[in-house]
């Protein structure tokens, strides 16, 4: 840079500043090569191997199996690379069949009903047991609510059967009482979304309290006092300091949650659906469940889990650019 001199007034070039010792010593480390990076730090490199490892040989193996099988004809006897490639054929044969447009309908109507019905509950939860003066009752609270996470499908279908079963349930032996005759809740078409969903809501609910509690705790106390002090009451605290400091976890889980969409709680639906609700409660789980194990179409129902997939991921990809749009936050 050149500056004019008063005495002369000629220009003079500006002797470049002398660059400091650690900035030379940061270009220094940008040009050390990897594997001397690597040498340097070989024993943590080797402790990484075996998780390395376990991930290549449990996770991304599987996935590759996967994506091959869906484009093969597999024959149990030939194995996987053995078996004949037949290309796009398996999703031909989904998309043509007659059962899948119902199929996928279903699935999509449940998961949407689980999204919306489930989303609410454990966020107000989570705030009651924040805004929760006695500690002793909110332990207690949070205990039962957690509890039933913990139950298997199984022992939740028990549950509700001993709620909705027509010959001895608590709710028809009520209904009796009062008057009314007995329902078959559990053979009626029109109660078996109801009942499924609000068994995983009250089996999930605790999971998802416990992790917007967790947001919660990382709110710094000393906002919640100055709105006191300013004047704000319970509902304005709530809008202008709690939803604002847990919107990138509400964010995060609605975007996990849509990559689900295809995902309607098989293992939820084989306990609970039978021949006289199969119309509103067969699923993509189900029907992948029917061809792949019990027809041993297994191309087939691979087909179907790697469609599920690619629909989940757009999903989440698509959830997080609108959310990084309209709020600035998103997962990534």
């Amino acid at each position: 840079m050149s500056k004019i001199e008063p005495e002369t007034g000629r220009a003079a070039i500006a002797a470049p500043a002398a660059q400091p010792a650690d900035a030379k010593l940061a270009g220094g480390r940008l040009k050390t090569s990897l594997w001397k990076r690597i040498q340097q730090h070989r024993t943590l490199y080797l402790l990484f191997i075996p998780v390395f490892s376990y991930f290549v040989v449990f996770k991304y193996w599987p996935i590759l199996l996967a994506w091959v099988v869906a484009f093969k004809d597999l024959q149990l006897g030939s194995g996987v690379f053995a078996s004949p490639w037949i290309g796009l054929q398996n999703f031909k044969d989904i998309f043509l069949s007659q059962e899948i447009p119902g199929v996928i309908r279903n699935t999509v109507e449940i998961s949407v009903l689980r999204l919306v019905i489930g989303f609410l509950p454990p966020i107000i939860l989570a705030i009651m047991f924040h805004d929760m003066m006695s500690k002793r009752l909110k332990k207690w609270l949070q205990t039962l609510i957690y509890i039933p996470h913990f139950f298997s499908w199984v022992i939740v279908f028990g549950v509700v059967f001993g709620f909705f079963s027509v010959g001895y349930g608590f709710i028809n032996n009520m209904l009796q009482a009062f008057g009314f005759e007995r329902h078959e809740f559990l053979l009626d078409s029109s109660w078996f979304r109801p009942i499924l969903i609000s068994s995983a809501l009250w089996k999930e609910i605790g999971w998802s309290t416990i992790i917007y509690l967790a947001a919660l705790s990382t709110v710094d106390a000393q906002l919640y006092e100055a709105a006191v002090i300013d004047g704000a009451g319970p509902l304005k605290r709530m809008r202008h300091i709690t939803l604002p400091s847990i919107m990138p976890v509400m964010t995060f889980v609605l975007c996990i949650n849509l990559g689900f969409l295809l995902n309607a709680g098989g293992e939820q639906i084989l306990l609970f659906y039978n021949d006289a609700v199969f119309d509103t409660a067969d699923v993509i789980d189900t029907w992948v469940y029917r061809e792949g194990l019990a027809r041993l179409q297994f191309s087939l129902a691979t087909a179907v889990g790697l469609f599920q997939s690619v629909i989940g991921l757009a999903l989440v990809v698509i959830c997080n650019y609108f959310a990084k749009k309209l709020s600035g936050r998103g997962i990534w």
